[in-house]
């Protein structure tokens, strides 16, 4: 994808705060132009339509995600630590108020009334995020860093469930504390080395 321009980033930054706070059926061009402080024609202009909007903040997601992904890959090697770095990540994420919820797991509640094309996009997100968990999930357990109860792909999605519901957690009891605490459980079953 070619580098947007800053309005377009401010667009989007806008339409992921709205999405956050009301899902996608929640806002309107006009929310945005009252926000970002330019008209609906110039949003127009930018992403013709909302589905557009919608698809391009997806993918800039799923691009943040890869990105994100190879940079912990590159600064950490073994399986576990992947997976605290991730929850980590997410933890100061909702500490700071910089990402408190994930945009896609917002998105992915709405499924059967968003758009197909946008509704695609949020479906390609979960499956990153999975063959990731699922790639980690397989080399923790062949270096034996991991312990699976599952097939690393069962793993794999009961770790994002996680995650994803400790954020739901702490979105709404307003305590970022919660997500570490609901998480700490499933990262403790992970590293125990039981015997099977």
């Amino acid at each position: 994808m070619s580098n947007l321009g800053t309005t377009s980033d401010e667009i989007l930054a806008c339409a992921r705060r709205l999405i956050m706070n009301g899902g996608y059926n929640g806002f309107s061009y006009a929310d945005i132009a009252e926000v970002v402080g330019i008209r609906k024609a110039s949003i127009h202009h930018h992403f013709p339509s909302k589905v557009d909007l919608a698809r391009v903040l997806v993918a800039r997601y799923i691009e943040d995600a890869r990105a994100g992904f190879a940079a912990l890959e590159q600064k950490v090697q073994d399986p576990l630590a992947l997976l605290q770095a991730y929850t980590s990540y997410w933890a100061k994420c909702i500490e700071d108020a910089s990402r408190p919820f994930c945009v896609c797991a917002m998105l992915a509640s709405e499924l059967p009334v968003l758009p197909p094309e946008v509704a695609a996009e949020v479906r390609e997100f979960f499956r990153l995020i999975s063959k990731w968990l699922t790639s980690v999930m397989q080399r923790g357990g062949e270096e034996g860093s991991i312990v699976l109860f599952s097939s690393p792909e069962v793993e794999a999605e009961a770790f994002m469930a996680s995650v994803h519901g400790a954020m739901l957690s702490a979105r709404a009891y307003g305590d970022g504390e919660t997500f570490a605490a609901i998480l700490a459980p499933t990262l403790s079953r992970l590293s125990h080395n039981t015997a099977h």
